[in-house]
């Protein structure tokens, strides 16, 4: 069966001005018009991503920033255990692409402060709780979304050498013990890289947490590892391992493809939080530029579930010229009627995407 066609019309903005000697602006908002419009959703969905003051004294090494701050955390290309303001900031999904998921997501209304020296820096975020719940309005700012409880993060910036750098991170949130997180990357050649994220916390699992069961909480891990190669051909691979201690392990997911509806909640709840859903899954990520052609660049992954033995893989094709792209994706998802990537709805995706910049 053939899906209807679908129509979207994005308007990116991104703009950072100085507004007097050591103060600085920026603002990045996102609206999107769907034609039909997404379920649950209206037509039109405007996301207000930033929205912040930020002042640097003059000698450079302290920092402030207020307002609405996409703060991304983590080196990992899949999944990022330490990127942990990441949860229900994503208004629409558009790409299945990690990397502008990241960028298109709505940033949390905070008080940064951050001071640097010479091969550290160390920060401290706090956010307010504004609202109990998100919000389902297109034009609506959805405080709730990233502001619906009391949170703090501190992070110790570490550069060891110029071939390995580190952060350290304690998160608090509302209603749970602190977290703790690490992760590092490191230059192991001149073509790879590594990089790991690991964290530590207690909380419900993500079964409890999606099916809204009461159940004490538990303390486990989360963990994403990869590592990078570049070749001189400018084509770069990176294999990843990611873990997550509170999804389902092997027997869970088939218990849970037992009741569909069921399963569909949890993997919409997995979605909204940005997490892994299984226990554990496995990334292959590429990219090639200037394939053929001086401005065509490729981008291709592939997502493995071992748990039900599902797949998504996902390819870009986009040629640029100096004002526009032109972009072709293409998405399949494979796996039986109850795993992962099998239960969603459409096996093939395909989007031919035209961008003009101004």
């Amino acid at each position: 069966m053939v899906s209807p066609a679908s129509g979207r019309l994005s308007l990116d903005l991104s703009l950072s001005a100085q507004v007097s000697k050591g103060l600085r602006a920026t603002v990045s908002d996102r609206l999107d018009v769907f034609d039909p419009a997404l379920a649950g959703t209206d037509s039109a969905v405007n996301s207000l991503r930033e929205l912040y003051l930020s002042w640097q004294n003059p000698a450079g090494d302290k920092l402030l920033e207020a307002g609405r701050i996409n703060l991304r955390y983590g080196p990992a290309y899949g999944y990022n255990p330490t990127d942990f303001f990441r949860d229900g900031s994503l208004r629409v999904l558009t790409t299945a692409d990690p990397f502008a998921i990241r960028e298109n997501r709505l940033g949390t209304f905070m008080l940064r402060g951050q001071t640097l020296w010479d091969g550290g820096s160390f920060s401290v975020a706090l956010a307010p709780k504004l609202a109990d719940q998100a919000s389902s309005s297109g034009w609506n700012v959805d405080t709730g979304a990233t502001n619906n409880r009391r949170r703090a993060l501190a992070v110790l910036g570490t550069q060891w050498s110029p071939r390995v750098s580190s952060q350290a991170l304690l998160y608090q949130q509302q209603g749970n013990a602190a977290t703790l997180g690490f992760n590092l990357t490191a230059l192991v050649s001149d073509a790879a890289t590594a990089h790991l994220e690991f964290t530590r916390g207690s909380e419900p699992d993500l079964r409890s947490r999606a099916l809204g069961l009461t159940v004490p909480e538990v303390t486990r891990n989360r963990f994403s590892g990869g590592m990078t190669y570049t070749t001189q051909g400018k084509l770069s691979l990176t294999a990843e391992y990611q873990y997550n201690g509170f999804g389902l392990d092997a027997a869970g997911w088939t218990a849970l493809g037992a009741t569909p509806g069921a399963q569909l909640v949890y993997l919409g709840e997995a979605l909204r939080l940005q997490e892994l859903a299984p226990r554990q899954a496995y990334l292959l990520y590429a990219t090639q530029k200037s394939l053929g052609l001086k401005d065509l660049d490729l981008t291709a992954y592939l997502r493995f579930n071992p748990a039900d033995d599902s797949k998504l893989a996902w390819l870009e094709l986009r040629h640029r010229w100096t004002n526009a792209d032109l972009t072709l994706q293409w998405q399949q998802n494979m796996g039986s009627a109850s795993s992962e990537f099998g239960i969603l709805p459409d096996r093939s995706v395909v989007q031919v995407l035209g961008s003009y910049y101004y």
